[in-house]
């Protein structure tokens, strides 16, 4: 694919990356497993892809996230926030990378026109300029509401409330593994020539190797990824949420689909200026990098941290659920200026063709009674408990 040239700037940016890990490679010997690569080309301070300046999200930028595609999209996780937020001492939203603020805003104008706002609404955004931005979002929009609103750095040692992570599990530095004669290779990154950066079979660690025989992978030609790093994170979530639900909205599939034999090449990902290509080496820095999410093995990993699997379904339906085609017809359609951009917008959200069905919702939940909004039709939690034994093999970190 022909991708556009970055202006000189940014191709200067991406060199001054680049032989930082170079100078990573050869610290470690010539050769970085692939989720050091990837770590460093998302979140290297002040160069990696989310730690810089550069536009990201949004029309002007890489890709376009469900907030912006359209308002209702937050309207809608917020009827699932407000069950919540209505229950004792659940007064509290903690939102996963925020991004532009675009969920953040739209969320807050809904739950005040609910009298259900929050007590806080924190925010754990690692990159300065998404802080940024998402502070120009709220500031434009509720600027009044900006008092309740907190960034960090780091998960809440305790926290309950709603919790609520829109395409961030995907963004997690993941394992590349292949398989060859039978044996479990990890995918690593070793200098190439010309100052690129190449491909290259390390040694898989035992229990790498452990989980993706525990997978049962065709013995040859097979390349796929493994989320030890979103794994990792949701075990730890188990240990920060003391009541309340935490809600992720991601791309993905049940682990029997996700390493199905023709799904032999992966879905590791790249995208630039609204192009999606496979090559992780070009562009470092000015690029996402991402993978689908393996449900199951998110579901194993929240519930060996303590939390209870209570909901997965397709984006489509948990959106149906919340009520986003009641939201859409408070807009009158012979308002054609208003309503025709709206409509738009959930069509892409719903339609199996767009996001509606290849994104999904799941939510994990400690001491929590009752039957979520968003999952009560059309829950597919079966599918991932089915998964459960194989995924529940995958190492956590």
């Amino acid at each position: 694919m022909q991708l556009p040239p970055p202006p000189p700037d940014a191709q200067a940016h991406s060199a001054q990356l680049a032989a930082l890990i170079h100078d990573d490679l050869r610290a470690a010997g010539g050769r970085l497993p692939f989720a050091r690569f990837m770590e460093r080309a998302l979140y290297a301070p002040g160069l990696g892809y989310y730690m810089a300046g550069a536009r990201k999200l949004g029309p002007g930028g890489d890709f376009v996230t469900a907030p912006e595609l359209s308002p209702l999209f937050g309207q809608a996780v917020a009827r699932q926030a407000a069950q919540v937020l209505a229950a004792p001492g659940c007064d509290a939203v903690l939102e996963i990378g925020a991004g532009t603020g675009a969920l953040a805003a739209a969320m807050l104008e809904a739950l005040e026109r609910a009298d259900q706002l929050p007590a806080h609404y924190l925010i754990l955004e690692l990159s300065p300029d998404l802080r940024a931005r998402s502070r120009d979002t709220l500031a434009a929009r509720v600027p009044h509401l900006l008092e309740r609103v907190a960034w960090l750095n780091r998960l809440p040692p305790r926290f309950s409330g709603f919790i609520v992570g829109n395409e961030v599990l995907d963004a997690m530095p993941c394992t590349v593994i292949t398989t060859r004669g039978g044996d479990v290779h990890e995918a690593c990154v070793v200098a190439g020539e010309g100052g690129a950066f190449a491909w290259a079979d390390g040694p898989a660690s035992a229990a790498v190797a452990a989980a993706a025989r525990a997978l049962g992978l065709p013995p040859d030609g097979y390349r796929t990824e493994l989320q030890l790093g979103a794994r990792a994170f949701l075990r730890t979530l188990g240990g920060v949420l003391e009541r309340g639900v935490a809600l992720f909205i991601d791309y993905g599939f049940p682990a029997r689909e996700y390493y199905h034999p023709q799904r032999n090449e992966g879905t590791l990902m790249c995208h630039y200026r609204h192009r999606a290509h496979d090559d992780p080496f070009i562009l470092v820095g000015l690029q996402d990098i991402t993978t689908h999410v393996d449900f199951s093995a998110m579901a194993a990993a929240a519930t060996a941290g303590g939390l209870a699997l209570a909901g997965y379904a397709s984006q489509a339906q948990f959106l149906i659920n919340c009520g986003i085609t009641d939201l859409l017809a408070r807009t009158p359609a012979d308002d054609a200026r208003a309503y025709a951009p709206l409509a738009a917008g959930v069509q892409k959200l719903l339609a199996p063709s767009e996001m509606g069905e290849l994104f999904k919702a799941i939510a994990f939940t400690r001491a929590w009674p009752e039957p979520l909004a968003g999952f009560v039709r059309g829950d597919r939690c079966g599918a991932l408990v089915r998964d459960g034994l194989d995924a529940g093999q995958l190492p956590a970190d």
